[in-house]
């Protein structure tokens, strides 16, 4: 399980749309080869079908597909938005940060989602997240809720 490491974390990403946004929280897992290229259309198509589901709380997206649309090994990054994107959630838009979830059964899907809960429960994290300018700082963050 690999999650919020320093090579599927980026800090100040330029994205225009929720669709970019998207991608770039997907080509980190491509680029590590936890996903396959499958997994980010579907993530996109998800949202497509199924609007913004998937931004759960204000600031927050965790874009995500079914496993056997192409997930290698579970795991989780983190895009950090350098200007904000709306997704088209009435409540909890514009997002800041893109939590990029990829888990190969149910079981892996609640774990990741269980850890990314108890980090993101915390407002002063999801500011800390925010405002964070190095993976050093993200990752101060993420293993204080260990």
């Amino acid at each position: 399980m690999r999650f919020l490491e320093e090579s599927i974390v980026k800090i100040g990403v330029e994205v225009t749309n929720a669709y970019e946004a998207i991608e770039a929280a997907g080509n980190l897992l491509v680029e590590d080869e936890l996903i396959e290229e499958s997994y980010i259309e579907a993530m996109k198509n998800a949202y497509k079908e199924n609007g913004p589901y998937f931004v759960l709380a204000p600031h927050i997206a965790i874009p995500h597909a079914r496993p056997e649309d192409g997930v290698k090994e579970p795991s989780v990054s983190l895009v950090q938005l350098k200007n904000p994107v709306e997704f088209g959630h009435s409540a909890n838009d514009p997002v800041r940060l893109v939590f990029g979830l990829g888990a190969s059964s149910s079981d892996e899907h609640l774990t990741l989602l269980r850890k990314l809960t108890l980090l993101l429960n915390d407002a002063v994290n999801v500011d800390k997240l925010t405002r964070a300018t190095t993976y050093e700082e993200v990752k101060k963050i993420v293993e204080m809720e260990r």
